[in-house]
């Protein structure tokens, strides 16, 4: 039987890469007008925890299976990417805490993107073999807590509402995303806009409530989403100088103050990039109590909750992952 894939982004087009090297027929369905998904519009870095105790450390309420099977075969899955063209752009990320590559997302999409068939969604009657890979629910999310949207805008929890209406499990959670403080409205942000406008300076940084009380956190991690959360719909950030970021912020419309005490006030607020909770999968990517159902990349729940984790390689080892279990089921 052919294998339906549901979504175009990194683990719907690394599921449909690998079962065309297997020879497994196969549709790739995207609802929306483009294939990359939330993929083609991020940074493209595809990371790893370099310490399997740093990873356990900071996602600690993940589920350890999936956990330890990224961090064992996300090299392996890099070196399969490169194999088929992808040329990085950065070797390793950086960052003393991480291992992994940065890819060109334009250029991973062209790569990987065959045979999409665009603007078409999954119909809520089809047969298994399934893959879901629909890029979670931040949609759906940003709408229930009043944040802004910084993901594609089609991920909205179809892939989760169809594993739930077949007998599948939810994982712990779905109140979880992972994102960044970004300018708040009337900033105007476009898709080409996430990066570049993420204010990625908040260890360096108080926060403040809209009506003025203090909520600093007495620490702050490395990458900043636990700032995320604690920001919600609207905050600011006041600081002791300008960097590259405020003034791409105050560029965008976003409201900048230069206060009386010297100290800079700009208005932020969270965006949701993916959620964390999601279905319920095992080590093959098998939807736990649905037969002939898979699910990769975010839509895959449990990996990263209470912390942060890379949605890419969870993408990648987890579409890979999936394949392989659809193609010999």
């Amino acid at each position: 039987m052919p294998v339906t894939i549901a979504g175009a982004g990194m683990a719907g087009l690394v599921a449909a890469a690998r079962l065309r090297e297997l020879g497994q027929p196969h549709r790739l369905l995207e609802q929306g007008t483009r294939a990359g998904g939330s993929m083609l519009i991020s940074s493209g870095v595809i990371w790893r925890h370099l310490e399997w105790e740093e990873f356990r450390r900071e996602c600690p309420d993940g589920d350890e299976r999936l956990q330890r099977l990224i961090w064992e075969r996300l090299d392996d899955a890099l070196a399969w990417l490169e194999s088929l063209g992808a040329e990085p752009v950065w070797e390793d990320t950086e960052n003393p805490l991480t291992t992994g590559r940065r890819y060109d997302p334009r250029a991973l999409t062209a790569l990987l993107a065959r045979n999409v068939e665009l603007e078409t969604k999954l119909p809520p009657d089809a047969e298994p073999p399934l893959l879901l890979a629909t890029g979670g629910f931040p949609r759906r999310l940003a709408r229930e807590q009043g944040l802004l949207l910084r993901a594609n805008p089609w991920s909205n929890g179809d892939g989760l509402d169809l594993a739930l209406a077949r007998g599948g499990r939810s994982t712990a959670g779905l109140e979880q995303f992972y994102g960044r403080v970004m300018p708040a409205p009337p900033a105007r942000i476009r898709e080409e806009d996430f990066v570049p406008l993420a204010q990625l300076y908040g260890r360096e940084a108080r926060v403040f409530t809209d009506d003025g009380t203090e909520i600093t956190p007495a620490h702050v991690a490395w990458h900043e989403n636990d700032l995320a959360q604690r920001v919600g719909p609207s905050a600011w950030y006041v600081v002791e100088r300008k960097n590259e970021r405020i003034e791409a912020a105050r560029a965008a419309g976003g409201t900048v103050v230069e206060r009386d005490d010297g100290t800079i006030a700009v208005h932020v607020a969270a965006a949701v990039t993916h959620t964390l909770g999601g279905i319920e999968v095992d080590e093959q990517a098998r939807v736990v109590g649905a037969d002939g159902l898979w699910a990769a990349g975010v839509d895959a729940g449990g990996v990263a909750t209470g912390g942060y984790a890379s949605g890419l390689a969870q993408a990648l080892v987890l579409g890979l992952a999936a394949a392989d279990s659809a193609a010999g089921s």
